[in-house]
């Protein structure tokens, strides 16, 4: 799974978590001129608009002290939205049930993209039920994952075939 840099994540988790906000993952795509430091944060009841706002301050405050990131980039805070992206294998097993829409970095079953949903979590494992069939997907194979919306389910949304 794409997650930021373990120091990034070290120094981020607990200042968004001390803030009283879950930190559901950190996105960091480096670029000398235009880098991107995203950061996913949720709660109970909801993320609004005033929760970005306090969570980017904080952050803004440690990572211009800390400097773990070199060169320039735009720090962003954000709901996880409808479409949740997933960071941890912890997320799987709370989502079970759920349809999710998975990336691979190489091909399992002559297909890179696969839509299905969550039967099981074993060990490192994600067990995708995509029709009648049932795949074994390694954690570490996937590059991206996302719950796929119940309102898409319904409108034959995305497909990952």
């Amino acid at each position: 799974m794409k997650q930021a840099p373990e120091h990034l994540v070290d120094l981020i988790e607990p200042i968004v978590e001390g803030l009283g906000y879950e930190c559901v993952g950190i996105e960091y795509n480096p670029h000398p001129t235009h880098g991107m430091l995203r950061i996913y944060i949720d709660s109970e009841n909801g993320i609004l608009l005033e929760d970005c706002t306090k969570v980017s301050h904080q952050l803004s405050g440690a990572l211009d002290v800390e400097d773990p990131i070199q060169g320039e980039y735009q720090l962003e805070v954000s709901s996880p939205g409808a479409d949740r992206p997933f960071f941890k294998l912890s997320q799987f097993q709370r989502f079970l049930g759920s349809t999710v829409l998975v990336s691979l970095f190489k091909p399992i079953d002559k297909r890179r993209k696969i839509t299905g949903q969550i039967k099981a979590v074993e060990g490192e494992t994600v067990l995708l039920q995509d029709g009648e069939q049932l795949l074994n997907i390694p954690f570490q194979a996937m590059s991206k994952a996302r719950l796929v919306p119940d309102y898409l389910l319904t409108k034959g949304g995305r497909s990952g075939k």
